[in-house]
């Protein structure tokens, strides 16, 4: 994996360590920690130490490789190590236990999956359980490697196809605003990016002129709040920018079928303003996060995370102290106050979105229609 020296890993893998970087220290510590053991690897993902869809996919998988590798050079070897069916007993649990570590980002089962099958197919071979061994390493190795060329080619693919768009829309395609909401880059990834990826694209081949980061979680619920709980709060909000040379693009943790797109709290709130000053809304997210089995977003389950995170804020001491890496939690909401209401992502509906983008191409809806035939571009 090529990365600028300037620019933070999610992760490190050798053959023999699996280091994650604390993203909830950040920005101000940066600190790696070792992987060892399957509860490591669960609790990295489902504490958000490590974010992002592909990159919790690409950690459950280095994790497999890893244990993997490991048990090959231990002496002597471990008992699952005595038949490909011992191998699948002992592997499938694993599997099926980082699974459950975040329910809404797709990437993560569908890694499992993928897993699962490579180890029915040797089962089904009869293959050596050495073979069946390094056949599993490789590709859980793949799950991460591949990753990084299909950001790229979504990048490149997205971005001509909007270059173009713009040029349509009467903008000259040479300096572009992008607007984006939550991380979509290298911490989120194996590397590159999604929408970032798509940004970085734009900046590599001279057409960016400015990028937007918004903030997001945990203090942009009321959009979800609105559209799909209490359908009551109206919230003012405006975004003034030139219309014809900027855009909106985010990532995802799940596409349904129709094209409705389940990502960070606040996307919902960028894809309605994004709507009403005719702005075009992009969602840039590999293959593996469209999900045909769920036809729409009232079907893709919604994570909540623990009531806590929605009352404290984490940081560094300000005025600065002489211990300059000092951090404090504050909470800032009453004690014992109940009825927190804290999901980790909001449903942006296909109406809303003007394309997807994949590493297959750019899907687009048909005229007068509000859903997404996505048939070609998975």
């Amino acid at each position: 994996m090529s990365q600028s020296p300037f620019t933070l890993q999610s992760f490190k893998y050798s053959d023999d360590r699996l280091e994650i970087l604390n993203q909830l220290l950040l920005p101000h510590t940066i600190e790696y920690v070792e992987i060892n053991s399957v509860e490591e690897a669960h609790d990295a993902i489902k504490s958000m130490k490590i974010r992002g869809a592909p990159a919790i996919a690409s950690l459950a998988a280095l994790y497999i490789a890893l244990y993997l590798k490991r048990s090959l050079n231990t002496a002597p070897a471990p008992k699952f190590l005595a038949s490909t069916e011992s191998l699948a007993a002992d592997i499938t649990p694993i599997l099926d236990y980082l699974y459950t570590a975040r329910p809404t980002a797709v990437n993560l089962g569908a890694a499992m999956r993928r897993l699962h099958q490579a180890l029915a197919a040797s089962v089904a071979a009869a293959e050596d359980v050495q073979s069946a061994t390094r056949r599993l390493i490789k590709e859980a190795e793949d799950v991460s490697n591949e990753d990084v060329g299909r950001n790229k080619e979504m990048a490149r693919l997205g971005g001509e196809w909007l270059i173009e768009q713009v040029k349509q829309r009467g903008g000259g395609g040479k300096e572009l605003n992008v607007l984006t909401v939550c991380n979509t880059g290298s911490l989120a990834t194996s590397g590159y990016g999604t929408a970032l990826g798509l940004i970085t694209y734009l900046h590599e081949t001279g057409h960016l002129d400015k990028a937007y980061y918004t903030q997001t979680a945990p203090y942009h619920q009321g959009s979800r709040l609105t559209a799909l709980e209490l359908q009551t709060l109206q919230i003012p909000s405006v975004m003034i920018c030139d219309t014809m040379s900027s855009i909106s693009a985010v990532g995802a943790d799940r596409v349904a079928k129709n094209g409705d797109t389940a990502n960070k709290i606040g996307t919902y709130n960028a894809a309605v303003l994004a709507a009403r000053h005719n702005i075009p809304f992009i969602v840039v997210a590999p293959v593996s996060t469209v999900d045909l089995d769920v036809p729409d977003g009232s079907r893709i389950p919604i994570e909540h995370r623990p009531p806590v995170e929605a009352c404290i804020i984490r940081g560094a001491l300000y005025p600065g102290t002489e211990d300059d890496k000092a951090q404090a939690v504050v909470m800032f909401t009453p004690k014992g106050l109940t009825g927190i209401y804290n999901p980790s992502f909001d449903v942006t509906p296909a109406e809303l979105i003007t394309a997807i983008v994949t590493e297959k191409g750019v899907a687009v809806k048909k005229e007068g229609e509000q859903q997404f035939d996505l048939s070609g571009i998975v």
